[in-house]
């Protein structure tokens, strides 16, 4: 019982935090023990809870994302964002055929929860329940330029991480990486023929009440049915639609 109660203030400190902390910080805060305090770091580690960030600091790892997503799954999220993708695609009807989805992060894959079609729309791979490789995916990256670098590093941690689909796309860290920082100084994600060649994909990261990245809201759409203001049209739908899903499950932008 006590090292689970460590455990948990341990989670709880860092989640407090604005990025990684320095152990001596943690032990402080906690009121643990250092030579405890590094065991449980190293167990937390090994299942994916904390990662290290060099010079002792300590930040939160996959896992600990993971457990926060489950829990807006299990309550609002689906909920919340169906009649908004509903919306969205509607929205852009009158402009192509697009394709509306809401996905989050599954270890280093987008896993899709929820997909808005119209009947008459096209048919796509990200179907409710697939996973695919985040680094390739709108949605996918739309999440990952919200994490620290520590994180991200977590996920990609070698070469053999990264996956291809039509060899287009990012397929190492330092690719990943330039392309996560522009995407987040944007304000969303674009893919173009990373997944299925001939279609794209514009996504935008929603936000939990710690402003970290819980799911994405995209829009799937042809290359050869959007044009330069339509696709602008795209963008200002899915910002929009992510920006009031944050708010309906009391998050807040970063």
């Amino acid at each position: 019982m006590p090292a689970a109660d460590r455990t948990l203030m341990i989670l709880l400190a860092l989640a407090r935090s604005a990025g990684p902390i320095p152990a001596a910080t943690i032990a402080r805060e906690c009121q643990i023990p250092k030579s405890s305090l590094y065991h449980l770091l190293v167990a937390m580690q090994a299942r994916g809870f904390v990662t290290p960030a060099g010079n002792s600091m300590w930040g939160l790892g996959v896992s600990a994302f993971e457990v926060g997503s489950a829990y807006i799954r299990h309550e609002p999220m689906e909920r919340r964002a169906r009649p908004l993708l509903t919306e969205a695609v509607k929205k852009l009807k009158g402009i192509g055929a697009v394709v509306g989805h809401v996905g989050i992060l599954r270890g280093n894959d987008t896993l899709y929860l929820l997909k808005e079609s119209p009947s008459s729309s096209i048919t796509l791979v990200t179907d409710v329940g697939v996973r695919l490789p985040a680094n390739l995916t709108a949605s996918g990256r739309a999440m990952l330029a919200h994490l620290a670098d520590s994180q991200v590093r977590a996920l990609f941690p070698s070469p053999s991480a990264f996956t291809d689909r039509t060899g287009n796309g990012p397929q190492n860290l330092s690719a990943l990486r330039a392309l996560l920082s522009l995407e987040k100084s944007q304000g969303y994600s674009h893919e173009v023929g990373f997944i299925s060649a001939g279609y794209s994909s514009i996504a935008c990261a929603v936000f939990d009440h710690l402003s970290q990245p819980v799911a994405a809201i995209g829009i799937t759409y042809r290359d050869a049915s959007m044009s330069p203001p339509h696709e602008k049209s795209v963008i200002k739908v899915v910002q929009d639609s992510a920006h009031t899903l944050t708010q309906r499950i009391g998050g807040h932008n970063p």
